[in-house]
């Protein structure tokens, strides 16, 4: 079967690459679509630190061809979302409804992949960049087969995630101001999460001026191509200020946006050695800075809920797949997203 993957110096797209059969617990799911997210590009770049071979992929959508013993809420022929969390749903964060924060979801990559009779590892418990991936279960996420597969691709991080960090960690109410710093795949699913939960302003800023009109269309009520103006369009700072980047620069930039009580939440990812700095003086009028994983997601929960949100015309998600590519123009849909010229572009099988 096809695939793309990374051997740690080159990528390429395969032919003969092997996926085993599932076991307990497990979802062999036909991958139908994937999306293409820079977390992709940064496992590339290096500035995810990842074992390989791997197998790329971390947000698909498709249909089960498989279940292994004891799973019972999905069944062969079943459209789902893929997430990235192979949590273990019995720790004590999975009981108190943080995924998130398992443990055993971390940093413990699996080898389901073959390619030439060598394992390969599973990018993000995922690697939906392949024609069959195995997942656990917890992981499939079955959607209403109404909606495209192509565009259910996206609930599987970009949706989680930014419509997830307004609504779980943030918490934005009705009525507050945010900013969002970054109008990339993230980026405008933050604003469209900051717009479904009632915020009244929303400053989208990006320096690509050709994405003003798609982040006025997710929920901005102001473009700007610098932060240097959002003062004049929230003299006293905002509710909320999201980092969709990953620039320790913007990380200082966001917290100076804040109003009191305000809220700075970083969603970029940056090198991990990488180092941002603050005045911690301005913390005391009651700042706070927020990290944010996937969301802070609950995806069984979070993607029924979105899908129904869709469903209603409410959350968009045919309008973030700006190009569709077949996975042997893996290259092209590469130099887009590095170019800035798709919100996201999702690779088909």
């Amino acid at each position: 079967m096809r695939g793309v993957v990374f051997d740690g110096k080159h990528v390429q797209v395969v032919d003969d690459l092997v996926v085993r059969d599932p076991g307990p617990g497990e979802v062999l799911v036909g991958v139908r679509a994937a999306g293409l997210c820079h977390s992709d590009l940064s496992v590339i770049d290096g500035t995810i630190p990842f074992p390989a071979p791997v197998v790329l992929g971390h947000e698909g959508a498709g249909v089960v061809e498989a279940v292994g013993p004891g799973v019972t809420h999905v069944a062969e022929g079943d459209h789902v979302a893929l997430s990235t969390l192979a949590n273990c749903g019995a720790c004590a964060d999975c009981d108190r409804g943080r995924p998130t924060m398992c443990r055993k979801a971390i940093g413990m990559p699996k080898q389901p992949f073959s390619l030439g009779g060598t394992p390969l590892f599973q990018f993000a418990s995922n690697s939906s960049f392949a024609e069959r991936t195995v997942v656990k279960a917890v992981q499939a996420v079955k959607i209403p087969e109404d909606i495209p597969l192509t565009s259910a691709a996206l609930m599987g991080c970009g949706v989680l995630t930014g419509v997830g960090a307004v609504l779980n960690r943030a918490g934005v109410d009705r009525g507050e101001t945010v900013v969002v710093i970054g109008a990339g795949g993230i980026g405008l699913n933050v604003l469209q999460g900051a717009r479904i939960a009632g915020a009244t302003t929303i400053v989208a800023v990006d320096t690509n001026p050709a994405k003003e009109r798609t982040a006025l269309l997710f929920g901005a009520t102001h473009f700007l191509t610098s932060t240097d103006g959002v003062r004049e369009v929230l003299p006293t700072g905002a509710d909320h200020v999201f980092e969709c980047v990953g620039h320790t620069g913007l990380v200082r930039t966001a917290i100076d946006l804040l109003d009191r009580h305000g809220q700075a939440i970083l969603l970029g990812m940056t090198a991990p050695t990488a180092e941002a700095s603050f005045l911690p003086a301005a913390m005391f009028l009651d700042k706070s800075i927020l990290g944010c994983r996937y969301g802070s997601s609950r995806p069984q929960k979070d993607i029924a809920l979105y899908a129904e949100l869709y469903r209603q015309g409410r959350l968009l998600l045919d309008e973030l797949v700006t190009e569709t590519y077949p996975v042997e123009d893996f290259a092209k849909a590469a130099e887009d997203a590095e170019q800035g010229r798709v919100a996201r572009g999702v690779l088909t099988f």
